[in-house]
């Protein structure tokens, strides 16, 4: 069977955190290629409806649910009655996320920010892919299940401490998953874990740009994610410039790597003066 897909012509499709941002840019991708139906979840009533009333100018190809993907019970119950009504999700785009940000960790709430965080990014897609993963190892066509992570999940940065956690966690978590499937032999789901750095999308805004780490059009960041999607690809890190730190680590001296960081590079003052979007997911 092959791995790589043409496009989503015919597939069923769903996508977190999907009435504005790169939700929406993912589903209208998704209806452009031709998917049967594209299914949106997100937390925003009305702005899920008003992209739905935007998007399905074909109807009835576009279903809405209003998920909080951190609440177990409400994704369960939304989840059975998608597959109930439309069938295997065929790709799943775990795109759902918030962020906290311009506080020291000690300064920040716990409950608001840090289990606010953690719950929607980190366990959230764990409960979301959990519903949809059985059908999909089930299926024999070919699955895709993708999950936004962050360059913050690979590399430590100062007053976002909480998200940091939580991409990481995402990071390995949805690496593990996509092992876990090949050892299984179930070679048709295949799973891309996507790490792009601050995108201009409003949930950064106030975020700094730093040598070689440019703030990131979401545009350009959903096309390359879906292109890898298709392809099968595991991994996504945009600017390609964030694996340099990656390869830092194992040779530069933790001080030195700090200082260029720090003082060179300025990369540990970006979120200074974030601000971001108003408390909610997208």
């Amino acid at each position: 069977m092959g791995t790589t897909l043409q496009d989503v012509a015919g597939k069923k499709v769903l996508v977190t955190g999907a009435a504005m941002g790169m939700g929406r840019l993912f589903a209208e991708r998704a209806l452009a290629e031709g998917a049967t139906t594209v299914v949106l979840w997100d937390v925003d009533k009305d702005a899920l409806a008003q992209t739905r009333d935007e998007l399905d100018t074909d109807g009835g190809r576009v279903r809405i649910d209003v998920v909080d993907v951190s609440d177990r019970a409400a994704v369960q119950d939304a989840a059975t009655a998608v597959l109930t009504d439309v069938g295997t999700i065929e790709v799943l785009v775990n795109n759902a996320g918030v962020v906290r940000g311009n506080h020291y960790f000690w300064e920040t709430d716990t409950e608001h920010d840090t289990e606010f965080t953690m719950s929607v990014n980190a366990l959230g897609p764990m409960l979301v892919a959990r519903q949809f993963l059985p059908a999909m190892i089930e299926s024999d066509a070919p699955c895709r299940l993708v999950n936004l992570a962050s360059a913050a999940g690979l590399t430590a940065n100062p007053r976002m401490a909480s998200y940091a956690a939580s991409k990481w966690a995402v990071v390995g978590w949805s690496e593990s998953v996509r092992l876990e499937l090949e050892q299984a032999g179930h070679q048709h789901v295949r799973v891309t874990t996507v790490c792009p750095y601050y995108i201009k999308t409003g949930m950064f805004d106030g975020a700094h740009s730093a040598p070689l780490l440019p703030l990131l059009e979401p545009e350009d960041v959903v096309a390359e994610t879906w292109s890898a999607m298709l392809r099968g690809k595991s991994f996504v890190v945009m600017p390609k410039t964030v694996l340099l730190s990656e390869a830092v680590k194992g040779i530069v001296p933790g001080g030195v790597r700090d200082f260029l960081a720090d003082r060179v590079l300025g990369i540990y003052h970006t979120m200074d003066d974030f601000q971001g979007r108003p408390e909610q997911q997208s």
